[in-house]
């Protein structure tokens, strides 16, 4: 192996980590940045590779398109001298400075680390939303991202899930649908009692609980849903325009091998208002730390933080 040791390295390659990116190279800190090769699934560019229109980052009044976007984003990392590897690094060892890694082609240092892996949503193996099929055809897993899109204005939707987070995206879907089903396997629910009074006092959703969605059909895009009710057995076709996943997110950081502190889940912690991981020098942003907000600008602010917090701590250690 060499003995060059890059100033920052930066694992990821959605909008977390080509803030990072842009911000470490305006500072000249020569920024190397590992986007992945199907890393997590999905190809660079993460998540909003599989979002058709993004209407709420700002600067876009007229919404983009998630695969333009990112690639507005490397292009910008780019043109300020970020070096890009469509590599996927599949382990490091923080032990020490400088940290290690490696990738299938290439073994490599750095002095501080940047960890924007994001995370992957969850999805059922429902025949007619997987890839191919009508996933991003009206099947999503972020309400917030193409809820408001105009294909599922006063249609029926569908929302997967039991806990928080898919009580709040059926209410989100309440403001553009005229009628959301939400389809849990149990009676029981998974979320808190706050979340889950506010869904049943509203009146465009339905409970549809001891019940699974069996299969998703259409053409160009989601026009019925299949569901079975599990006591009985019973199924029915309702028409619909929509479904949205909401089970949850896989944080994309078991390659870490738990050298970094992460939540049960996964979810690498950070200390309050800092990127700072439990290893000095090594910061997390983005989705991989963040199970709360989860969006593209919340991700590039935090990038924004890490590559600030990078330059800090370059600057105040040794090399």
């Amino acid at each position: 192996m060499s003995d060059h040791v890059d100033h920052v390295v930066i694992i990821g390659s959605g909008p977390a980590a080509h803030t990072a990116a842009i911000y470490a190279a305006r500072a000249e800190l020569k920024p190397v940045l590992f986007e992945g090769f199907m890393a997590g699934g999905i190809a660079a560019g993460g998540q909003l590779t599989t979002t058709t229109d993004v209407e709420n980052f700002p600067g876009f009044p007229e919404g983009i398109g998630g695969p333009e976007l990112t690639d507005r984003f490397r292009a910008q990392s780019l043109r300020f001298g970020t070096v890009i590897h469509t590599e996927t690094i599949t382990k490091v060892d923080l032990s020490r400075r400088p940290f290690r890694y490696a990738t299938d082609e290439r073994e490599g240092a750095a002095r501080a680390l940047i960890i924007a892996t994001g995370a992957t949503a969850k999805r059922d193996q429902i025949p007619g939303t997987r890839d191919g099929e009508l996933w991003q055809k009206g099947v999503s897993a972020c309400a917030v991202c193409d809820g408001a899109l105009p294909m599922f204005r006063k249609r029926t939707l569908f929302v997967v899930g039991g806990g928080d987070s898919a009580m709040e995206e059926a209410g989100f879907l309440t403001k553009f649908a005229s009628k959301v089903y939400l389809v849990h396997r149990r009676e029981e629910f998974r979320a808190s009692k706050i979340m889950l009074d506010r869904a049943r006092a509203n009146p465009k959703i339905e409970f549809l609980t001891s019940h699974q969605v069996t299969e998703v059909t259409g053409g160009d895009g989601v026009e019925a849903v299949r569901v079975r009710d599990l006591k009985s057995q019973a199924e029915r076709v309702i028409e619909a325009a929509g479904l949205f996943f909401a089970i949850g997110h896989v944080p994309n950081s078991a390659f870490l091998g738990g050298q970094v502190a992460t939540d049960e889940t996964g979810y690498i912690i950070t200390t309050p208002g800092t990127t700072e991981t439990s290893v000095p020098g090594v910061f997390a942003a983005g989705d991989v730390q963040d199970k709360k907000y989860r969006q593209a600008i919340t991700a590039a602010g935090s990038g924004c933080a890490a590559a600030l917090e990078a330059e800090h701590f370059l600057a105040t250690h040794e090399h």
